[in-house]
Order: structure tokens, then C-alpha cells, then sequence
């Protein structure tokens, strides 16, 4: 049912924990399945994501997707993190069974609402980043598939 990947990163997931005084925290949920995910990041003067860390309630495959999504923004600058998708984040982890696809467009928001927090901190505009739901099941048939 999981991929190897999947499994690894639930049984030992990377970057967990917090960041005090971040640059950007991002907090999503899914009011479906009642996971919540929580991104912080701690970004440079240069604008490259130095640390991030995550805490997240929710199944392995919400833990798993975290894990991931932290390992891929890790080092990038905000633009590419920007372009970090829950497709990007699937494809790393080997693919997700259809019933936790959501669990991946959880990582992408969760990065969004933690680079939001960033920009409305610094004042700047981060070009192509809207404002994130705090709740990913708004809307979610219509973007994941």
C-alpha cells in the first residue's frame, strides 16, 4: 500500500520540531480527516531557508509528506520553494495511495501559509504565492485531481 519511501519517512522522519523565532510558521489542517501540519521556517537575509522544521497530527502519510516537503525546501530560496507541489512531494515519496493524496496538498500549503507568514512579517511580496487556506478541505476535490 506504501511505498518504501513512504514508510521510511514515517518511521524516521526529518527535521521534526520547532523553530523559535522563525521567519514564517505555517499552520494547515483538513477538517475531514483531522489532520493538522505545522511548517516553520528560518530563512536568511538572502532569502534561502537555512533550517525548517515540522510538527504534525495526523496519520503516517501526513508525517511522511511533512518529513518529505521539509527535505525538499530545505536549502532553496522562497521562489523555489514556492514550486514545491503535493505532486513534487508525491513523486519523491514513490507515490500515495489515492485516499492520502490530500495528506500531500497538505505539505504544499502548509509551505505556502509558512512563506505568507514570512512575507507579511518583512513586508515583501513573494511573487505567485496567494494567500493560504487554513483548512485544505475547502475546495480540495477541484485541486487535486
Amino acid at each position: 500500500m506504501y511505498s518504501e519511501k513512504v514508510m521510511e519517512h514515517f518511521s524516521n522522519p526529518r527535521n521534526v520540531g520547532e523553530i523559535e523565532n522563525a521567519s514564517g510558521v505555517g499552520t494547515v489542517g483538513n477538517a475531514k480527516c483531522g489532520d493538522i501540519m505545522r511548517i516553520y521556517l528560518d530563512i536568511n537575509n538572502g532569502g534561502i531557508i537555512q533550517d525548517v522544521k515540522f510538527k504534525t497530527f495526523g496519520c503516517g502519510a501526513a508525517v511522511a509528506t511533512s518529513s518529505m516537503a521539509t527535505e525538499l525546501v530545505k536549502g532553496k530560496n522562497v521562489k523555489e520553494a514556492l514550486q514545491v507541489t503535493n505532486k513534487a512531494v508525491m513523486e519523491a515519496l514513490d507515490g500515495l495511495p489515492a485516499v492520502k493524496v490530500h495528506c500531500s496538498l497538505l505539505a504544499e500549503e502548509a509551505i505556502h501559509a509558512a512563506l505568507w507568514d514570512y512575507a507579511t512579517k518583512n513586508n515583501i511580496v513573494i511573487e505567485g504565492l496567494d494567500k493560504p487556506k487554513s483548512d485544505i478541505s475547502e475546495g480540495e476535490a477541484e485541486e487535486i485531481y
